[in-house]
């Protein structure tokens, strides 16, 4: 059926007793740009099965809402979980590198916030020198670490689809990939995407 009058019209003839469904409603969902001196690290991971192959990426951006820089990373054969984990351990040993001293990450899991803000423990995920460091790292720095809907993380989302093409251990970009130029554009101007709840 198209829901439309037409079909009504037919289901109301011959007597059938219909119910109304939820109307979803739109609930615009924005990038919010960080302030001055900070640096915005939204990151994203994903796997095609449970377990499946795996990749996770990230985008980096300044205060003037700039493109520092991005990487996608293939991950052979991972949980979705554990993928978003690695797109956050990534994306904080590459902020290192570059000497971040101040770094607002941002990720569509609830579950990895959760653990970077001391709320659960997933600590079973990985060798512990590598997250260690990477907690430690974040001890040092002024650190921030917050939720956002997955259509408000469109660019680490589609920095995820180029791990799948590319399928380099890690690699990390230097301009912006054409595949990301307009939710990239969307972002930087504050335009919402929209989530249906």
């Amino acid at each position: 059926m198209k829901n439309d009058m037409l079909d009504f019209n037919v289901i109301k003839f011959f007597g059938i007793k219909t119910r109304s469904g939820n109307v979803l409603r739109p609930l615009p969902v924005r990038w919010k740009f960080p302030s001055p001196g900070w640096v915005k690290i939204n990151t994203n991971g994903v796997a095609k099965g449970y377990p499946g192959l795996a990749t996770c990426g990230g985008i980096f951006r300044g205060s003037m809402r700039e493109f520092i820089g991005d990487f996608s990373a293939f991950l052979e054969v991972q949980t979705a979980l554990v993928a978003e984990f690695y797109g956050v351990i990534h994306a904080m040993e590459e902020a290192q590198k570059m000497g971040l001293t101040s770094v607002w990450l941002e990720c569509d899991s609830a579950l990895v916030c959760d653990a970077f803000t001391a709320r659960t423990n997933a600590s079973w995920m990985f060798r512990r020198n590598r997250r260690n460091t990477c907690l430690n790292f974040c001890g040092t720095i002024r650190f921030r670490v917050t939720h956002i809907f997955r259509e408000g993380n469109v660019c680490a989302d589609k920095l995820v689809n180029l791990g799948f093409i590319h399928r380099e251990s890690f690699h990390w970009y230097n301009r912006l990939p054409y595949s990301l130029f307009l939710e990239f554009f969307m972002n930087r101007y504050s335009l919402p995407m929209y989530r249906f709840c």
